[in-house]
């Protein structure tokens, strides 16, 4: 862990020196119209209603991944190296999932977008602390691994269609804060609930839940208009 430390130091920090800034006449898609123009940003219901969307799916996928190694060691009795064998798995499918889901970003609605990503979190959860089977185990962790790449990667760019690019730091400073505050709680949650009732099951519910409940808040934002 200190190595990995230093080498964020050593080579991650100065290479973000190296980012330059774009040239002051670059123009920028503008925000939605609608009703909530010319309120502020922080006024309005899509706020809100992205906010919560993805309280829930960074709850649900924090809460699983922070929790898939003692439920495999624990409930499944998995050993260690199997154990990593799966984390592993999840962690590459995610790496797919970001460019997966950027690409889709490009080409389709950022909010369908979004939706499939939070669809394929909450169905990857199931299998992942259900299924009895080897392969149900493998397939729904590339299945949440997919999810789980494209969850944090998607907020910023809905962000900035739906609000446009000037008050962009503002609004993630406040979405990413209530998601870090998601993240911390649900594994923390996800782990009592398993200590009290010594499995699971119930957890999986839970965090299912969340997925579908920040699944059902995204078909409530509003999409892009095409200029005329």
């Amino acid at each position: 862990m200190r190595l990995l430390g230093l080498l964020i130091v050593l080579v991650s920090l100065p290479l973000a020196f190296l980012v330059k800034e774009g040239p002051p006449h670059t123009t920028v898609a503008p925000p939605i119209a609608g009703p909530a123009a010319g309120k502020s940003p922080f006024k309005t219901l899509p706020f809100y209603l992205l906010t919560l969307g993805s309280m829930c799916s960074i709850a649900a996928v924090s809460g699983t991944q922070q929790n898939l190694k003692l439920l495999l060691s624990l409930d499944r009795h998995y050993s260690q190296s199997e154990a990593a064998r799966v984390l592993s798995l999840v962690l590459s499918c995610s790496i797919a999932g970001r460019l997966l889901m950027g690409w889709l970003a490009d080409r389709f609605s950022k909010k369908y977008v979004m939706l499939l990503t939070y669809l394929l979190v909450a169905a990857g959860i199931p299998l992942l602390f259900l299924g009895q089977t080897p392969f149900s185990l493998y397939a729904s962790a590339a299945v949440f691994g997919v999810g789980l790449g494209g969850d944090y990667m998607i907020i910023p760019l809905i962000t900035a269609e739906i609000f446009g690019m000037r008050v962009l730091g503002r609004l993630l400073g406040v979405i990413l804060t209530a998601g870090g505050v998601a993240e911390a709680l649900s594994p923390w949650l996800t782990g009592r609930l398993r200590d009290a009732t010594g499995d699971y099951s119930k957890s999986c519910f839970l965090l299912v839940g969340m997925a579908l409940l920040g699944a059902m808040v995204v078909l409530a934002l509003p999409e892009r208009r095409r200029a005329a």
